[in-house]
């Protein structure tokens, strides 16, 4: 297999994740044992608010600093205001980061509400190693490609028999064309948390 389709499939299949699991679950960073929320408990625990701010963006940078001085200040009162000021801070700090990313906030998700696909993917950055995840992923995208292939293909020698074999045969067409379509385009470069919602939108596709 040559190198360039090897590439097509594991990135790729970042896309046929996205078609199986919602954008909210793909969305990790509003869990409470999410990345955003981690780094939120490390600064509000060492008093350096300087883990939270990468996640932000530079015009909100200010409003975070404040917000995290009298989180600092109300914690310090006793553990039900400390509990109270470290909720406000983790929503506020979630709530502004998806927005800067263009993502809706719906509220913090309990630890453990992340998928096996995404919490591996997670687990390849702490090893350093990412061949395991990639050979998974470009296996789910051959077969997610080649379902939708042989329906169509299928679905073609009857095409001209009925007018329902043909809207069959269309229906199907536009399923495989369309998926292809949506592979294609995150290989093109779209990037942030709307690629989940960009490769669902192409199964909804109609021509």
């Amino acid at each position: 297999m040559k190198t360039h389709y090897k590439k097509l499939l594991i990135t790729a299949a970042l896309a046929v994740l996205g078609l199986v699991f919602p954008a909210n679950v793909l969305a990790h960073c509003d869990t409470l044992d999410g990345p955003v929320v981690m780094d939120a408990r490390t600064a509000l625990e060492s008093g350096d608010i300087t883990p939270v701010l990468k996640w932000v963006q530079s015009s909100d940078e200010a409003a975070i600093k404040a917000l995290f001085k009298q989180a600092l200040e109300v914690r310090s009162k006793g553990e039900e205001a400390k509990n109270l000021a470290d909720n406000y801070f983790f929503e506020t700090v979630v709530r502004v980061h998806r927005a800067g990313e263009g993502a809706p906030y719906t509220g913090l998700k309990p630890a453990g509400s992340v998928e096996p696909a995404i919490a591996a993917a997670d687990k390849t950055i702490e090893t350093g190693s990412v061949d395991e995840l990639a050979e998974h992923i470009a296996s789910a995208a051959k077969a997610a490609v080649k379902e939708r292939f042989e329906k169509v293909y299928a679905a073609k020698t009857k095409k001209d028999q009925s007018v329902k074999a043909g809207r069959e045969y269309v229906e199907a067409y536009v399923q495989y064309i369309h998926f292809v379509e949506g592979l294609h385009n995150m290989i093109a470069g779209q990037d942030g948390h709307g690629q989940a919602e960009a490769a669902a939108s192409t199964e909804q596709h109609q021509h």
